[in-house]
């Protein structure tokens, strides 16, 4: 173990709500655990959609108090797009929220039951087991100018890449067509 990883474990205290989120298109679910991870309560099923979000954050809340929790940390596998809506709301709220790596949920899900199977159910607790064991990543999520430079950059090695493909394609039909 490492000193970076010490420091994850060492935020993790007896009053820390770990939740593990298993992102999807249209409907995530979610997991509670303590600091031992012993869950707390049933799957919360929520969409990806502002109510949604609100009725996960409502769970989050239940929790807390139920629990006399005093912290939230919310893990998720960063899938495609569709985790940046909720690290918005949730950052938004000043949640801490972090991102597994799909290859640890995946070999962990494997080592725990020795089955492969998918299941969201079982992605959101070993998801929340991994933050637990303090093996995340802590994204930035830029805002304002920042966000839009972002995007200004992906953008223009898209263009790039794009580019280099035409002229490829264009050297091709000259050379086939013209050859001199």
């Amino acid at each position: 173990m490492n000193y970076n990883q010490n420091r994850k474990i060492a935020q993790i205290t007896p009053e820390t709500l770990i939740i593990g989120v298993d992102i999807a298109k249209f409907k995530h679910v979610a997991r509670a655990q303590d600091f031992r991870g012993i869950e707390f309560g049933s799957p919360c099923y929520f969409e990806n959609t502002k109510e949604g979000f609100h009725y996960f954050l409502d769970w989050i809340c239940q929790l807390k108090q139920k629990h006399e929790m005093h912290q939230v940390i919310v893990g998720m596998e960063p899938t495609g797009h569709y985790w940046f809506n909720l690290a918005h709301i949730l950052k938004e709220k000043g949640i801490k929220f972090v991102a597994v790596n799909p290859l640890h949920v995946k070999k962990t899900k494997e080592l725990d039951d020795n089955s492969p199977t998918k299941n969201d159910v079982k992605d959101a607790r070993v998801i929340a087991q991994l933050v637990k064991d303090g093996r995340y990543a802590e994204p930035t999520i830029p805002q304002g100018v920042y966000a839009e430079l972002r995007v200004a950059k992906k953008l223009r090695d898209l263009l790039t890449v794009d580019q280099q493909i035409v002229q490829g394609q264009v050297h091709n039909w000259i050379d086939r067509y013209f050859p001199e």
